[in-house]
């Protein structure tokens, strides 16, 4: 005869409620026509309940080496434990017992991936939003450049922080090294792009200006209508190649001058809605961990990614530019959440 399947959770119910009524073990097997050892064993385990879990003794720490350890998380921001406690040369202690230790003290952060603002950013990004907040934002045009590389985004390392202490601000190269540049923009609910920056190339005044009237004027803009032109307003952030004299001049002879280009305020990566496109497709070319051996591979995953964004998601993205500015308000000039 072939083993009985295991107890089905109505006749543990049934077994709970005949125990309440007084059955015994022998009566509840004979109603519910189980064997008696199993009804018993059920019984048994129900009564034992849980074990409780044995904390093992930590290896003591004197309060001198607590001491050290307090130091070195200070000047050790986003190092890992087994690096803070060689660093005070104590070894021998468990991994477990050394962040039970550091939890008293410090957390696990992740790096500042946004620089902080002072009060006259604070002051230059309040005077951003009321300048712009009756602006009709579909005919806004929303640029920015993103680097993607090889191994996958950067910013994703976490590490112990002293309690009360800020994570740092990694430093970080716009261009160079194993990865590929990307321009692009969004109006209303159309992606501009993605155009690659030819690789090696750094985008100084000069180069920039090139490489838009190679892309976005010859490519997209020029078919624009002349009313489309007229009121279009063309939004960059404040990066030199940006900003410069050189860069305003150029724009300026192309017909974007005067009220045309968006004045930016410093550090505000978080009023960018393009921002929130580049997560999207960042997500999207490295989820699961994918890593790429090639410039071209990364490219075409970047090309794909772009495509498969449809006009809605971009909508979604341009239309929250008006509950931006009130946050910022709101905030009195401080960051809002993404």
């Amino acid at each position: 005869m072939g083993q009985k399947k295991d107890l089905t959770g109505s006749e543990k119910s049934k077994i709970v409620r005949y125990l309440a009524e007084g059955c015994s073990s022998l009566k509840i097997a004979k109603l519910l026509k189980r064997d008696h050892r199993t009804i018993k064993r059920f019984i048994q385990n129900s009564q034992q309940g849980r074990k409780k879990r044995v904390e093992k003794p930590r290896r003591k720490i004197t309060a001198h080496e607590l001491r050290k350890v307090k130091r070195a998380a200070g000047k050790m921001p986003l190092a890992t434990s087994l690096a803070i406690f060689q660093s005070c040369n104590i070894t021998g202690v468990p991994k477990s017992t050394r962040c039970a230790i550091l939890r008293d003290m410090a957390e696990v952060r992740k790096a500042e991936r946004r620089p902080p603002l002072n009060k006259t950013h604070k002051l230059k990004r309040q005077d951003w939003a009321k300048k712009y907040l009756k602006t009709d934002f579909s005919k806004v045009l929303w640029t920015d450049e993103m680097r993607v590389s090889l191994d996958g985004p950067d910013g994703w390392a976490r590490g112990w922080i002293g309690k009360g202490q800020r994570a740092p601000v990694p430093l970080r190269h716009q261009q160079g090294g194993g990865g590929v540049l990307v321009w692009a923009g969004i109006i209303k609910d159309e992606l501009v792009g993605s155009f690659r920056v030819e690789d090696g190339v750094k985008l100084n005044s000069q180069s920039y200006c090139q490489f838009l009237e190679d892309t976005f004027f010859k490519q997209w803009y020029r078919k624009k209508s002349a009313s489309f032109k007229k009121n279009m307003i063309f939004m960059q952030d404040n990066a030199p190649s940006h900003a410069s004299k050189y860069s305003t001049a150029w724009l300026a002879r192309k017909g974007i001058k005067e009220e045309k280009p968006m004045t930016w305020p410093p550090c505000s990566p978080d009023l960018n809605p393009i921002e929130n496109l580049w997560s999207i497709i960042k997500c999207e070319i490295y989820k699961e961990g994918k890593q790429y051996t090639s410039l071209n591979s990364v490219w075409e995953a970047v090309v794909a990614a772009a495509r498969n964004v449809d006009g809605e998601q971009i909508k979604t993205l341009t239309e929250s530019m008006d509950g931006r500015l009130l946050s910022v308000l709101a905030k009195k000039g401080g960051y809002i959440g993404r």
